[in-house]
């Protein structure tokens, strides 16, 4: 088998940035989740000898508080030979006034080659894309999109349930996507790429919750679990995010675990055999019970961040070879690089 580091394959992957599942084909998912998928393999993932992202930088900028998301980033660069800088942003010059615009030009005179977002407002990575000469990354923007979850959540789901004569595809999946839909970039990317792999989605949650346009997504919307989590294959929970709430979407906490939120008897309305997720950081006893959550038979919890630095180690592959491509293009034709 060839290395991962030899190139992406014979797809011609030429995306300049990620920010959404919209700006992909289903031919670009492929690539990324193949590529992903050989990263799976910790032996290749450790190899200290790796140089794909030899003499490149990545630079993590983060609004937002994370764990997982920012040091699977690092971590999957730094094991493709990266230079990284993690920007502390609480306590950067934003906190002193500069403008999102201000932070991009002080960025990009940095001249990194792979520039990872976070931020509390929808849209501000792809304004930030406009704004740098490099590779920019959504990881995260306010209730709009988490593009590299729902990748790493698609390859989670092929290794759980893609067998060798299938080619890998996981369409057909019936997943239900469960809880706090409304404040959910989780579950808007999961819906885009779900729905392009040829998975069944549904959306379950209290009519608070659930967005008022969510059934022009493509997806069948529930406000019961029992009717909506009849035959899926995989529960897919949500977190309840209180922070972006300013008012009172559900009575109390106990009240949205007794209604909404998954222990074994709601589990039991499922496919037998269904399978867990739930993106992080879980709020045990309000979304899940922890004696779901910590089940190695049907929680795929841990295995998605396992997944996570595998796949984003593919994403950042994929972005610094198309980078490369149109650098070469750009001196051949004269241009600056």
């Amino acid at each position: 088998m060839a290395a991962p580091e030899d190139h992406v394959g014979e797809y011609p992957f030429d995306r300049q940035h990620c920010l959404s599942i919209s700006d992909f084909h289903r031919m670009d998912v492929e690539a990324l989740l193949a590529l992903g998928e050989r990263y799976l393999d910790l032996d290749i993932q450790k190899n200290q000898a790796r140089h794909v992202l030899a003499g490149k930088t990545l630079i993590n900028v983060f609004f937002e508080n994370s764990t997982r998301t920012e040091k699977s980033f690092e971590l999957a660069a730094r094991r493709l030979g990266a230079d990284v800088i993690s920007m502390q942003m609480a306590t950067s010059s934003v906190k002193k006034g500069e403008t999102l615009l201000d932070t991009a030009t002080t960025l990009n005179a940095m001249n990194p080659d792979l520039l990872v977002v976070r931020h509390n407002a929808s849209g501000a990575p792809a304004l930030l894309a406009q704004k740098v000469s490099c590779a920019v990354i959504n990881a995260g923007d306010g209730i709009h999109e988490h593009p590299t979850q729902a990748l790493l959540d698609a390859l989670t789901l092929r290794q759980a349930f893609a067998t060798e004569t299938d080619g890998g595809q996981i369409d057909g999946l019936r997943i239900a996507i469960c809880g706090d839909v409304l404040h959910s970039r989780v579950a808007r990317s999961n819906v885009e790429l779900l729905n392009m792999l040829g998975c069944e989605v549904r959306l379950i949650g209290p009519p608070t919750l659930i967005p008022s346009d969510a059934d022009r997504w493509g997806v069948d919307v529930f406000h019961d679990m029992k009717a909506g989590l009849e035959g899926c294959d995989v529960v897919m929970m949500l977190r309840l995010q209180l922070e972006r709430m300013s008012g009172a979407f559900v009575p109390s906490k106990r009240e949205y675990f007794h209604f909404y939120g998954l222990d074994r008897r709601k589990l039991g309305y499922a496919k037998p055999g269904a399978l867990v997720m739930h993106p992080g950081p879980m709020n045990r006893g309000v979304e899940i019970a922890s004696d779901i959550a910590d089940d190695p038979d049907v929680s795929l919890i841990t295995q998605q961040v396992e997944t996570g630095v595998a796949m984003r180690m593919g994403i950042l592959q994929a972005l610094s070879e198309s980078q490369d491509r149109r650098r070469r293009r750009a001196q051949m034709d004269g241009g600056v690089s």
